[in-house]
């Protein structure tokens, strides 16, 4: 390769992705480390994506594959075609890949078929529910890793016992802090709950997994303990597009004391969540957020694949049934907030996983 270093290649596609890179990107960069990023357009609105680079301070993308939507097998197979050609073409030292969405399974798996090596950042997490797309992707991709980040004892835990050689594996914290707390100045409570026209006291909403929001009765469960909870605390609900359709579809447009909102921007949305009294959701990322800002967070869901955000945060798992008498419990005061987060939530997540990256490459130069 005529004496040329080769790059470290990241690959994002999502929200999630952008929040967790931005911060092993920066410390990669300190470190004097030729890199790549590669957005596969997984998450192709502006408002999801473009506005995220800007305010994280990512770098503009090398790449844009721009693949878009689809079912999950096509979005895949498109993913795999575009980043082979990619990875091909580029020849990285090492493949760097976020979190569990498709993108991060298509990365892994094209650069395994090259021989490439990957790395993961955010390995080992588990929620044992099979029928979650993401529990799926991030079960093959940590078969696939030769390094592996975990942010949580409980990762490194899942790992071991699936096998995995220790020596690829390091507890390394959470870099999704590492920028929360980067930005932690920058969130107006006070700023965003005006501009949205909201009261004092109010919540916030997120829900966009499939189990929430494909299945039409499952959307008219959630869409309906919203109402009823909207009746105790308005509720700010910015909504994906899939979810704005079957959720709006399933009754909750235009219910009294909830504001549905259009996707925001990083900022903004952690503003308002630094605000509320409480959030509701089924994201992961957001059961960590909160776990930090202190906030209660109740998540609808039988099981996290975060479950530090329970047993060291403010997280709690409920079904749409248990939603409106938990909130009510919540806001007369059955809330506290603990002393401490998790091991290594201390914003230096990123400068972990760089120091590692570039002693392996150094290993292997």
């Amino acid at each position: 390769m005529n004496g040329r270093v080769r790059p470290m290649l990241h690959v994002v596609g999502t929200r999630p992705n952008f929040v967790k890179a931005a911060p092993v990107v920066a410390a990669l960069r300190s470190a004097g480390c030729e890199q790549v990023l590669v957005h596969t357009g997984q998450h192709y609105d502006e408002r999801m994506s473009d506005v995220f680079f800007r305010q994280l301070g990512l770098p503009r993308p090398d790449t844009d594959l721009g693949v878009g939507s689809g079912s999950h097998a096509r979005q895949t197979a498109d993913l795999l075609t575009a980043l082979e050609g990619e990875l091909t073409a580029r020849d990285p030292a090492l493949v760097v890949v976020y979190g569990d969405v498709n993108s991060t399974l298509a990365a892994a798996l094209a650069a395994a078929k090259l021989g490439m090596p990957v790395a993961h950042v955010e390995a080992g997490l588990r929620s044992f529910d099979m029928t979650m797309p993401e529990e799926v992707n991030r079960r093959l991709v940590d078969q696939l890793a030769e390094l592996l980040f975990a942010t949580s004892p409980e990762a490194v835990g899942h790992l071991a016992r699936e096998g995995v050689d220790p020596g690829r594996v390091h507890l390394v914290g959470n870099p999704m802090i590492d920028t929360l707390l980067t930005h932690l100045d920058h969130f107006d409570p006070e700023a965003a709950r005006a501009a949205h026209g909201l009261p004092a006291r109010y919540g916030v909403v997120t829900l966009h997994r499939p189990a929430n929001v494909d299945d039409p009765e499952a959307a008219r469960a959630a869409a309906h303990a919203l109402v009823e909870a909207a009746r105790l605390l308005d509720l700010a609900v910015p909504l994906h597009p899939r979810g704005r359709a079957a959720l709006g579809s399933a009754g909750l447009d235009h219910a009294p004391g909830v504001h549905v909102l259009d996707p925001l921007g990083y900022v903004e949305f952690m503003s308002l969540v630094r605000g509320a009294a409480a959030v509701i959701t089924d994201s992961g990322g957001v059961q960590e957020e909160t776990t930090v800002l202190g906030v209660p967070c109740l998540t609808l869901r039988t099981s996290t694949e975060r479950p530090v955000t329970v047993t060291h945060g403010t997280n709690r798992l409920i079904g749409p049934d248990e939603l409106v008498p938990t909130l009510r419990k919540l806001l007369d005061g059955d809330f506290t907030a603990p002393d401490e987060g998790p091991p290594l939530w201390d914003g230096r997540a990123g400068a972990r996983i760089a120091a590692e990256i570039v002693r392996r490459l150094e290993h292997d130069a």
